[in-house]
C-alpha cells in the first residue's frame, strides 16, 4: 500500500470548524434582516452550508490519496443518489464513484443547543437506516462489481455546559443498557458513533466537539480515541490508499 496523505486532516480541520461558526451565524443574520425567524437554531441551519468545511477536508482526503477529482461527488448536480434496500434511493452528502464502482458514502451532521434533547434519538435513527439500507443493498449485489465500500459519518457537536451535563432518563420496563447511566449528551454521541464502528455499521465515525469561541481559533475537541477526526481520516485514507495502489499493480 501506498504511504497515507494525510495533509488535508491537518490543513481543513481548523478552518472547517471555522466556517461552522461562521455559516451559522452569517445565516441567523440574514434570516434576521429580511425578517424572518426559524425556531430555536434552525435559522442558523437552512443554509445548508454549515458542514462545507468538512465536506472539503474529507474530500482532498480522498484525493490526496489517489482517486481523480471528478470521481469525488459532493453536490446534487453531481449525483449523490444510491439505490437502497428498503427504499428505493437515498441521497448521501459525498459519494466516491470511480470506474463504475461505488468506493465510499458519507454522512456529515451537526447539532448545537440549547436543546439537544429534541433530536438525538432522530440523529441515531437516522444513521442506524442510512448505513442498514446501504450495507445489505451492498450485500444483495445491488452494486456490482463494486468492492466494500467504506461507509462514514462526521458529526459535529456543540462543546457547551448544556451538551457535557449529565441527562436523566426514564424506562419504564427493562433496564436500560448501564453504560448511559448518568450520560450527558455528549458522552451518549461519543458512545452512538463507537457502537456504529464497533458494530460494523459504518467504517469510521468522527465525534468532533467545538465551542462558539473556536470560530476564531479553528481549536476543536474530541470524546475518545476511537471516535476523533484523526482515526477517521486516516481510515478513510487507508481504504483509498489501497483501491489505488491496487490499481496501478494492475496496469
Amino acid at each position: 500500500m501506498s504511504n497515507l496523505t494525510l495533509t488535508a486532516y491537518k490543513d481543513l480541520t481548523p478552518a472547517a470548524i471555522k466556517l461552522f461558526w461562521s455559516s451559522r451565524k452569517s445565516a441567523s443574520e440574514a434570516q434576521k434582516a429580511r425578517g424572518i425567524s426559524d425556531q430555536g437554531n434552525r435559522s442558523g441551519v437552512t443554509s445548508g452550508k454549515n458542514m462545507d468545511g468538512f465536506v472539503r477536508m474529507v474530500r482532498r482526503l480522498i484525493i490526496d490519496n489517489g482517486v481523480p477529482d471528478l470521481e469525488v461527488l459532493t453536490d446534487g448536480k453531481s449525483g449523490l443518489c444510491l439505490p437502497g434496500f428498503f427504499r428505493p434511493t437515498k441521497n448521501w452528502d459525498l459519494l466516491v464513484v470511480s470506474q463504475k464502482q461505488l468506493i465510499a458514502a458519507v454522512e456529515f451532521k451537526s447539532q448545537v443547543g440549547p436543546s439537544f434533547g429534541n433530536n438525538f434519538n432522530n440523529r441515531v435513527e437516522e444513521a442506524l437506516g442510512n448505513a442498514t439500507d446501504l450495507r445489505t443493498a451492498y450485500r444483495e449485489g445491488v452494486f456490482k462489481p463494486s468492492p466494500k465500500p467504506f461507509i462514514g459519518y462526521v458529526f459535529v457537536l456543540e462543546d457547551c455546559p448544556e451538551s457535557r451535563s449529565v441527562v436523566s432518563f426514564r424506562s419504564c420496563h427493562f433496564p436500560a443498557m448501564p453504560e448511559f447511566k448518568e450520560t450527558s449528551y455528549a458522552k451518549r454521541y461519543e458512545i452512538f458513533c463507537r457502537k456504529l464502528v464497533r458494530e460494523e455499521l459504518y467504517d469510521a465515525a468522527a465525534l468532533v466537539m467545538t465551542k462558539k469561541e473556536d470560530q476564531e481559533t479553528g481549536d476543536f475537541g474530541e470524546m475518545s480515541d476511537e471516535t476523533n477526526c484523526l482515526r477517521f481520516a486516516t481510515t478513510l485514507a487507508g481504504k483509498i490508499a489501497a483501491i489505488s495502489a491496487e490499481r496501478e499493480l494492475k496496469r
